[in-house]
Protein backbone atom coordinates (compact mmCIF):
# COMPACT_ATOMS: atom_id res chain seq x y z
CA UNK A 1 0.00 0.00 0.00
CA UNK A 2 1.36 3.40 -0.95
CA UNK A 3 1.50 5.84 1.96
CA UNK A 4 -0.39 9.12 1.64
CA UNK A 5 -0.40 12.38 3.54
CA UNK A 6 -3.02 12.14 6.26
CA UNK A 7 -2.34 8.48 7.03
CA UNK A 8 -2.73 7.58 10.69
CA UNK A 9 0.10 5.19 11.53
CA UNK A 10 -0.19 2.54 14.24
CA UNK A 11 2.83 1.34 16.23
CA UNK A 12 2.68 -1.66 18.54
CA UNK A 13 4.83 -1.02 21.59
CA UNK A 14 5.50 -2.91 24.79
CA UNK A 15 3.18 -0.44 26.53
CA UNK A 16 0.27 -0.47 24.09
CA UNK A 17 -0.66 1.07 20.77
CA UNK A 18 0.81 4.41 19.72
CA UNK A 19 -0.28 6.57 16.81
CA UNK A 20 1.24 9.18 14.53
CA UNK A 21 0.00 11.26 11.62
CA UNK A 22 1.93 11.55 8.35
CA UNK A 23 1.75 15.30 7.63
CA UNK A 24 4.54 16.20 5.19
CA UNK A 25 7.02 14.68 2.77
CA UNK A 26 10.45 16.32 2.62
CA UNK A 27 12.63 15.64 -0.45
CA UNK A 28 15.71 14.88 1.64
CA UNK A 29 14.36 13.45 4.91
CA UNK A 30 11.20 11.70 3.74
CA UNK A 31 8.02 11.22 5.74
CA UNK A 32 7.37 13.60 8.63
CA UNK A 33 5.35 12.04 11.43
CA UNK A 34 3.64 13.79 14.32
CA UNK A 35 3.62 11.28 17.18
CA UNK A 36 0.63 11.64 19.47
CA UNK A 37 1.02 11.89 23.23
CA UNK A 38 -1.00 8.90 24.40
CA UNK A 39 -0.70 5.11 24.45
CA UNK A 40 -3.77 2.89 24.23
CA UNK A 41 -4.30 -0.69 25.46
CA UNK A 42 -6.30 -1.44 22.29
CA UNK A 43 -6.98 0.36 19.03
CA UNK A 44 -9.39 3.26 19.66
CA UNK A 45 -12.78 2.87 18.02
CA UNK A 46 -12.79 6.54 16.98
CA UNK A 47 -9.44 7.01 15.24
CA UNK A 48 -10.46 10.51 14.16
CA UNK A 49 -10.40 11.54 17.83
CA UNK A 50 -6.62 11.02 17.84
CA UNK A 51 -6.31 14.33 16.00
CA UNK A 52 -7.41 16.13 19.15
CA UNK A 53 -4.56 14.66 21.21
CA UNK A 54 -1.39 16.68 21.76
CA UNK A 55 1.68 15.84 19.70
CA UNK A 56 4.59 14.57 21.83
CA UNK A 57 7.20 15.02 19.09
CA UNK A 58 7.75 15.19 15.34
CA UNK A 59 10.32 13.16 13.45
CA UNK A 60 11.22 11.88 10.04
CA UNK A 61 10.71 8.16 9.51
CA UNK A 62 11.15 5.69 6.60
CA UNK A 63 7.39 5.20 6.47
CA UNK A 64 6.97 3.49 3.11
CA UNK A 65 9.68 0.91 3.88
CA UNK A 66 8.24 0.25 7.36
CA UNK A 67 4.76 -0.15 5.92
CA UNK A 68 5.97 -2.47 3.15
CA UNK A 69 7.70 -4.69 5.75
CA UNK A 70 4.67 -4.76 8.07
CA UNK A 71 6.54 -2.96 10.87
CA UNK A 72 3.80 -0.33 11.14
CA UNK A 73 0.25 -0.22 9.90
CA UNK A 74 -1.88 2.41 8.26
CA UNK A 75 -5.22 2.40 10.05
CA UNK A 76 -7.02 5.36 8.46
CA UNK A 77 -6.49 8.32 6.17
CA UNK A 78 -7.80 11.71 7.30
CA UNK A 79 -7.44 15.30 6.19
CA UNK A 80 -4.41 16.85 7.91
CA UNK A 81 -5.82 19.28 10.50
CA UNK A 82 -5.01 22.95 9.98
CA UNK A 83 -2.81 23.13 13.09
CA UNK A 84 -0.57 20.37 11.67
CA UNK A 85 -0.37 21.68 8.09
CA UNK A 86 2.43 24.09 8.99
CA UNK A 87 5.87 22.52 8.63
CA UNK A 88 7.45 22.53 12.11
CA UNK A 89 10.62 24.35 13.01
CA UNK A 90 13.44 21.92 13.87
CA UNK A 91 16.72 22.24 15.71
CA UNK A 92 19.96 20.60 14.59
CA UNK A 93 23.59 20.52 15.64
CA UNK A 94 26.72 18.43 15.44
CA UNK A 95 27.57 16.51 18.61
CA UNK A 96 31.15 16.99 19.80
CA UNK A 97 32.58 13.46 20.26
CA UNK A 98 34.59 14.55 23.31
CA UNK A 99 31.84 16.28 25.27
CA UNK A 100 28.82 14.51 23.74
CA UNK A 101 27.19 17.95 23.62
CA UNK A 102 26.19 20.33 20.84
CA UNK A 103 27.99 23.65 21.17
CA UNK A 104 26.25 25.45 18.29
CA UNK A 105 22.65 24.84 17.43
CA UNK A 106 20.90 25.66 14.18
CA UNK A 107 17.20 26.12 13.47
CA UNK A 108 15.69 24.77 10.25
CA UNK A 109 12.28 25.46 8.71
CA UNK A 110 12.39 22.73 6.05
CA UNK A 111 14.13 24.96 3.53
CA UNK A 112 16.58 27.27 5.26
CA UNK A 113 18.67 27.03 8.41
CA UNK A 114 20.32 29.62 10.60
CA UNK A 115 22.68 29.44 13.54
CA UNK A 116 21.39 30.37 17.00
CA UNK A 117 24.20 29.11 19.27
CA UNK A 118 22.75 28.11 22.64
CA UNK A 119 19.09 27.18 22.81
CA UNK A 120 16.46 28.99 24.82
CA UNK A 121 14.14 26.85 26.96
CA UNK A 122 11.43 27.17 24.28
CA UNK A 123 13.86 26.17 21.51
CA UNK A 124 14.79 23.02 23.49
CA UNK A 125 11.18 21.89 22.92
CA UNK A 126 11.62 21.99 19.14
CA UNK A 127 11.90 18.65 17.36
CA UNK A 128 15.41 17.46 16.55
CA UNK A 129 16.07 17.10 12.84
CA UNK A 130 16.83 13.52 11.90
CA UNK A 131 15.41 10.25 10.66
CA UNK A 132 14.53 7.64 13.30
CA UNK A 133 14.29 3.93 12.66
CA UNK A 134 11.39 1.94 14.12
CA UNK A 135 13.41 0.61 17.08
CA UNK A 136 14.43 4.06 18.34
CA UNK A 137 11.03 5.57 17.58
CA UNK A 138 9.23 2.89 19.61
CA UNK A 139 11.78 3.23 22.43
CA UNK A 140 11.14 6.97 22.59
CA UNK A 141 7.40 6.41 22.64
CA UNK A 142 7.65 3.84 25.43
CA UNK A 143 9.93 6.11 27.48
CA UNK A 144 7.57 9.08 26.97
CA UNK A 145 10.55 10.97 25.51
CA UNK A 146 10.26 14.61 24.50
CA UNK A 147 12.79 16.76 22.60
CA UNK A 148 13.51 18.81 25.72
CA UNK A 149 14.62 15.56 27.43
CA UNK A 150 17.56 15.23 25.03
CA UNK A 151 20.78 15.79 27.03
CA UNK A 152 22.76 17.27 24.16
Amino acid sequence: MKVRLGDIIEFRTGKGFAYALYTHRHPRYGALLRVFDQLFPTRPVDLQSLLGHPVRFATFFPLQAATDKGIVGIVKNVPVPDHLKVFPLFRAGAVDPGTKKVSRWWLWDGEQEWQVGDLTPDQRKLPIRGVLNDTLLIKRIEEEWRPEDDPR
